[in-house]
């Protein structure tokens, strides 16, 4: 992993109570936005010098995401990396984002007021900002947070953290595609249409417009996976 990889100029983490769950956060953050590149091994010293801490919470907050299918450990050198992203695994992944994504956002839909309508909007914005840019890590961070705006409001915690597991996993994936087939490969996506539907209360609509965004992208990344073979 790169000094840059997850994010620039980043300070050392805080010494305090709370360092481990920062340091979880901060590896988090980099494999949800890609910034952890698929197949290249990372060491626990090396992520610790980066972060500006001891082993030790990061040994913790690597097992936490080894746990979660995230990472993986070899076990001839002990470095880390994403696991390899299968055509079998990434059914997988996808069967699950659609199971419970758009299910995420019907419940939505119903808690959602003018205030969040403009943070979409905003959101929205900034994803077709960073297209036009070709600025990998503000879409990766955009398209994330728009998402993950919309999931929040529907109240249904495990779904939730369901969510948030399949994209620590897929994260390194999405901006795999996103360096094969460009900008211009991205710029379609239904987040209009789900704010549309959630700004009425639409359950069904916000439903449709997430699955259909999901099914785009995710047929994206099986294409990439077939062309990497």
């Amino acid at each position: 992993m790169s000094p840059a990889s997850t994010g620039s100029q980043r300070r050392p983490l805080a010494d305090s109570l709370a360092v481990h769950d920062q340091v979880y956060e901060a590896i988090r953050q980099a494999l949800i936005n890609g910034r952890i590149a698929p197949g290249v091994g990372v060491s626990l010293r090396s992520l610790a010098a980066e972060l500006g801490v001891s082993p030790m919470p990061v040994r913790d907050a690597v097992r936490r995401l080894v746990a979660e299918r995230a990472l993986a450990i070899n076990p001839a050198n002990k470095r880390l990396s994403v696991p390899s992203l299968t055509a079998a695994r990434l059914e997988q992944l996808s069967q699950a984002r659609l199971w419970v994504e758009p299910e995420l956002a019907a419940r939505a839909a119903p808690h959602v007021d003018a205030a969040l309508v403009k943070r979409l909007r905003d959101l929205d914005a900034a994803v077709d900002d960073a297209l036009k840019l070709g600025d990998v890590d503000a879409y990766m961070t955009a398209n994330h947070d728009v998402h993950f705006a919309i999931y929040e409001r529907a109240d249904a915690e495990v779904l939730l953290a369901m969510a948030g597991g399949l994209w620590l996993q897929i994260g390194p994936f999405m901006r795999v595609v996103f360096g094969r087939v460009g900008a211009d490969g991205l710029v379609a996506d239904r987040h209009v249409e789900a704010v549309e539907a959630l700004k009425v209360h639409d359950a069904e609509g916000a439903r449709r417009a997430i699955a259909a965004d999901l099914s785009e992208g995710m047929d994206k990344m099986r294409a990439a996976v077939e062309a990497g073979r």
